[in-house]
């Protein structure tokens, strides 16, 4: 294993972030290379667990002359978030320079070309980090960026061009559905990892996707367990890694839509937020999921499904404000909120 450090400028004197990558190396060029990273909103940990399981097994297969495919894991993929406090709220989701989403804004580019990725040298710390990071997965054929949401199980967000032929890696993770998006718009990671590879095709030897691991407060040492092994399996599956030992990956039996069948169920009002529903439940059409308390003591202000389907996440707080999202439910048919192209809150 090589471990890198590559240091990324602050946007002051005296001030910079070192990115660490660890490189593994494969024997067969002509095996599938690879491409984890973690933590892009610097606080989503669920990811950094599971590569914490992850990569001993890949220093393993390395050592012992396994690994086929050259592998690249990026544990923590944000050191600029991942030191963003506001008092002892840790806020790794949105640049404190520009307010810009440390998963939005990616440079969108038409081929595999790290010249394009060039940058002058007066941008800020953040743009600088997303082009490192577009630079170390830009030959990689199995990109997955590890994220999490609030409350609900492993579920992928993928290119449409990409599905079914990357079900394996949502039967590895155990996942709850798989979401596929059309020419997203909003330059999310994903989107720019995939795009450079469009025009060559080969579709079913490219697998990117932004991989959803439960919620942000599962993190411990069964969940790291259990989805390190899934990642560790894919991979044997795809052929990185060769191991007869590893449990074979099984068939995918989650929901796997557009993403524009999801219907978001968002606050009516703002104040307190009683759930009816959790992550898992299956509703109908006009089911109370959530009741919204703005003045303790008065009526509440009952909040229905607007469609059937699986609840599939919930938000964790209870004090909301108007507009906030509540839950996410994965339909069978579109929803009738119009949805972007990218992925949905990554």
């Amino acid at each position: 294993m090589d471990k890198t450090l590559l240091t990324i400028p602050g946007d002051m004197p005296g001030l910079s972030y070192s990115l660490t990558a660890l490189r593994f190396a494969g024997t067969d060029p002509k095996a599938p290379k690879a491409y984890l990273q973690a933590a892009l909103h610097g606080n989503e940990l669920p990811g950094v667990a599971a590569l914490h399981v992850l990569i001993p097994k890949l220093k393993a297969a390395e050592a012992e002359g396994r690994l086929k495919g050259s592998i690249t894991v990026v544990p923590f993929a944000n050191p600029i978030g991942l030191n963003q406090f506001q008092w002892d709220d840790h806020q790794g989701r949105f640049f404190y320079g520009s307010r810009t989403n440390f998963n939005r804004a990616f440079a969108l580019i038409d081929r595999p070309d790290p010249a394009l990725l060039s940058l002058p040298d007066t941008v800020s710390c953040d743009r600088r980090l997303k082009a490192a990071l577009q630079a170390l997965a830009l030959d990689a054929d199995l990109v997955l960026d590890l994220h999490c949401d609030n409350e609900g199980p492993n579920y992928l967000y993928m290119p449409a061009e990409l599905w079914p032929h990357s079900a394996d890696l949502a039967a590895a993770l155990d996942c709850g559905a798989v979401l596929t998006f059309e020419g997203g718009t909003d330059a999310s990671f994903d989107e720019a990892a995939f795009r450079p590879h469009l025009a060559a095709g080969n579709f079913e030897r490219r697998v990117v996707a932004t991989v959803e691991l439960k919620g942000i407060h599962d993190v411990g040492p069964e969940t790291a367990e259990r989805d390190g092994d899934g990642l560790y399996r894919f991979l044997v599956g795809r052929g990185v890694i060769a191991d007869a030992s590893a449990a074979p990956v099984g068939p995918f039996k989650g929901k796997g839509v557009p993403q524009s069948y999801v219907e978001m169920v968002r606050a009516p009002v703002g104040g307190m937020a009683f759930f009816h529903v959790k992550p898992g439940d299956v509703v109908n059409a006009g089911q109370l999921v959530a009741e919204m308390i703005p003045v303790p003591g008065e009526p509440s202000v009952p909040v229905h499904a607007m469609a059937a389907g699986l609840v599939l996440t919930r938000v964790l707080a209870r004090a909301i404000r108007i507009g906030d999202d509540l839950v996410k439910i994965v339909g069978d048919t579109r929803s009738v909120t119009a949805k972007d192209g990218g992925a949905l809150e990554s």
